[in-house]
């Protein structure tokens, strides 16, 4: 019986062990691939965009309104990856920022980086102290900051570039351009109209040849579809292909607007939201993006 017993033992482990290695060379064989991947989740009401380079590099754009965050993760990650490179919080409104507080408690975070923009909410108040007690190192994001997150893959900070402490958080959200090869994507957070025209008047500037300018394949659009956002001198500005929405079903706010549908139907854009679509995942090999 102790032989049975053991051989059964024995005969489990071996297939535990089939299994390991059989996830382990799908996720190897799947880092192998050259894609950059970024997908704005599907949190409700609020933003949240997941982003991993080829090397595994992960970054994650704002935590949305609760927990729904956690739950989004485990459809973008391997269910024993427990760490991430960065977060970053755009501005310091709750629908941008609360699900990072369930994050904190059982991810592994290696930098926080943040607008500048004063909250004095309790629950802002609560994620400051949770990134101080874990010793993240925190940045203010301002203009010129490039991030590396593999070869040929960048993150470039467009704005701010001042001190917003006394600002609105909407004007003194986070805008960034994330680069690989010849593909793009503009990430807006909550950006206003009158920071649009600012960033495009900014693009006279000799800088703006690092990362290309404005023009990007993929929007994600500002303040989840605001009338506020996605000026028509923008979207000419960045002529994208895809605008991306995330807004939560049937929202108070009425997100997405109607102005903004129209002046990207007028530019011919072709609209994802994730009050319709669901999570809408983004794949690049560095020459062209494609849609899953």
């Amino acid at each position: 019986m102790d032989y049975v017993k053991a051989h059964r033992r024995f005969t489990l482990l071996l297939f535990l062990l089939l299994i390991n290695i059989s996830v382990w060379y799908v996720v190897s064989a799947d880092n192998h691939r050259g894609l950059l991947t970024v997908a704005i989740l599907n949190i409700g009401q609020g933003d949240a965009i997941f982003i991993e380079a080829p090397n595994r590099n992960q970054v994650i754009v704002d935590g949305g309104p609760d927990q729904k965050l956690i739950s989004e993760l485990g459809h973008v990650m391997p269910f024993y990856d427990r760490s991430i490179d960065m977060i970053i919080n755009t501005n310091p409104d709750s629908d941008h920022y609360a699900g990072f507080l369930d994050l904190l408690k059982s991810y592994k975070v290696g930098e926080f980086m943040e607008s500048g923009t004063i909250s004095d909410t309790p629950t802002y108040r609560q994620l400051e102290k949770t990134v101080a007690e874990k010793n993240i190192p925190k940045i203010i994001a301002r203009r010129g900051m490039k991030i590396i997150l593999d070869k040929n893959v960048s993150l470039f900070v467009l704005y701010p570039d001042r001190d917003v402490s006394n600002w609105t958080s909407n004007n003194g959200s986070i805008v960034m351009k994330l680069v690989y090869g010849d593909t793009s994507f503009l990430l807006q957070g909550d950006a206003t109209a009158e920071v649009e025209k600012y960033l495009i008047s900014l693009e006279k500037s000799p800088e703006s040849n690092v990362y290309g300018g404005l023009s990007g394949q993929v929007l994600k659009v500002g303040h989840h579809g605001s009338r506020t956002s996605t000026s028509a001198e923008y979207v000419q500005a960045v002529s994208p292909e895809f605008a991306a929405i995330s807004d939560g079903k049937n929202n108070r706010y009425g997100h997405p607007h109607k102005e903004t549908l129209d002046t990207l139907e007028k530019y011919h854009v072709k609209i994802l939201r994730t009050d319709l679509s669901g999570r809408i995942i983004f794949e690049s090999n560095g020459k062209e993006i494609a849609v899953r």
